[in-house]
């Protein structure tokens, strides 16, 4: 996990600096989460945690490469489900 332990305040306060900054870079789109597992994310509910901690969104991937037809199936499905979901 690569969030700081209570063992040391001091490397604690930079370590969680530096996952921070790593966060706000992968928001940006100039970190891939590969590169976030490089540097120590083992979870990718860890980022999604981090990223909320921080009040950021995951960044949206580019329509671009060899899944974009199934991206774009898989959109249409869950417009057409929330589309059909049951009123409350």
């Amino acid at each position: 996990m690569p969030w700081p332990s209570d063992s040391n305040p001091k490397m604690n306060q930079e370590r969680t600096h530096e996952l921070h900054r790593l966060l706000r870079a992968y928001a940006a789109g100039a970190l891939s989460w590969h590169e976030l597992q490089q540097r120590g994310f083992s979870d990718y509910v860890q980022v999604l945690a981090g990223l909320g901690e921080l009040g950021l969104r995951p960044p949206i991937a580019a329509m671009a490469g060899p899944n974009v037809e199934a991206r774009l199936r898989g959109r249409a499905l869950l417009r057409r489900l929330l589309r059909e979901r049951p009123s409350s």
